[in-house]
């Protein structure tokens, strides 16, 4: 007899949105900036292609369920953040130009052997699954993914990291010629986005290739991005090309832009709102329904003892 382990964030099936009423309705894709992905919404998606041996489409294990309707695939692969294609969510156009083959990143920092290891080599040294997760914006919208990838535990014991080593820095590609957000001179470029060592060894934390069982498209991250469903999205970087690790807190991207709206550690609090909006409810794109936001995204029994002892604002924002 199988049984299921049930986890803390999961909410009984009769309190789930139905998938016809997610699939059913028309996507309201109102961002930030008030603008709209558009009839192109509906095109196909070129997306990286991994080794023909590995399937983007492994066993989805159930014992990670976000308790909410999928978000419809064209949806979440047409409504995104990335500013270095573009400030509106509708830069999948833009992001088709992105060169992602052949990758490779760069294990570097405070480990044993720094080294430099393909995308593909890295694939064949993990086991790949699928856990559907909720996704939260700081902006105030969600959307519920199926990701495919492996635990990011498994890279920092790939990376075989010195005791000393306290926080994992990633490192987001930079293309000048593909991305032309890069010019722009009010961002320090390039994205850097980081973790603590037990964040990053917690069960939760994740490192996607795929999504929908498809490889990942451009726009959403492809070939390789960090996905870490209890903190607010801008904490899960895109694209990465280094891995580093450190025993200082790194300085991250939109910290170093505005520490007072986007500070380190970025875990979901609806009980604490941003400078300029309130964080207690999401809306959720693809049905625009609007829901309270939980804390630390509904995750809260899986990581809420990582910050045991840590008060104050700065925890969450």
């Amino acid at each position: 007899m199988q049984i299921l382990r049930r986890r803390g964030w999961e909410i009984p099936e009769r309190l789930v949105t139905p998938e016809a009423a997610v699939l059913g309705r028309r996507a309201v894709l109102a961002g930030a900036a008030a603008l709209t992905a558009g009839p192109a919404a509906a095109a196909v998606l070129p997306a990286a292609v991994p080794p023909a041996s590995i399937s983007m489409d492994p066993p989805r294990d159930m014992a990670f369920r976000a308790g909410r309707a999928l978000t419809p695939y064209k949806v979440a692969t047409t409504y995104n953040n990335y500013y270095e294609f573009s400030l509106y969510k509708d830069l999948w156009r833009e992001a088709q130009k992105m060169t992602i083959a052949p990758w490779s990143i760069r294990i570097d920092g405070m480990v044993a052997n720094p080294r430099t290891i393909g995308f593909e080599d890295l694939l064949r040294q993990v086991k790949l699954e699928q856990r559907v997760y909720r996704h939260r914006c700081v902006e105030a919208w969600a959307m519920t993914v199926p990701w495919t990838g492996f635990p990011m535990a498994e890279l920092v014991k790939l990376a075989a990291p010195l005791s000393g080593a306290k926080y994992v820095v990633f490192t987001t590609v930079e293309q000048p010629a593909a991305m032309p957000g890069l010019d722009s001179p009010l961002f320090p470029w390039p994205y850097v986005e980081g973790v603590t060592m037990a964040e990053a060894m917690n069960e939760l934390a994740f490192v996607s290739v795929g999504l929908y069982g498809k490889p990942l498209p451009k726009q959403s991250g492809a070939p390789i991005r960090i996905t870490l469903p209890w903190k607010y999205g801008f904490k899960s970087g895109k694209a990465f090309v280094k891995v580093s690790f450190t025993d200082r807190q790194p300085k991250t991207f939109w910290a170093q832009i505005s520490p007072s709206e986007y500070g380190f550690w970025a875990n979901v609090n609806p009980a604490v709102p941003h400078p300029r909006w309130s964080q207690a409810t999401e809306r959720l794109i693809g049905t625009d329904q609007r829901v309270p936001t939980q804390i630390f995204n509904g995750y809260g029994p899986f990581v809420a003892s990582l910050y045991a002892g840590m008060k104050g604002v700065m925890l969450y924002r």
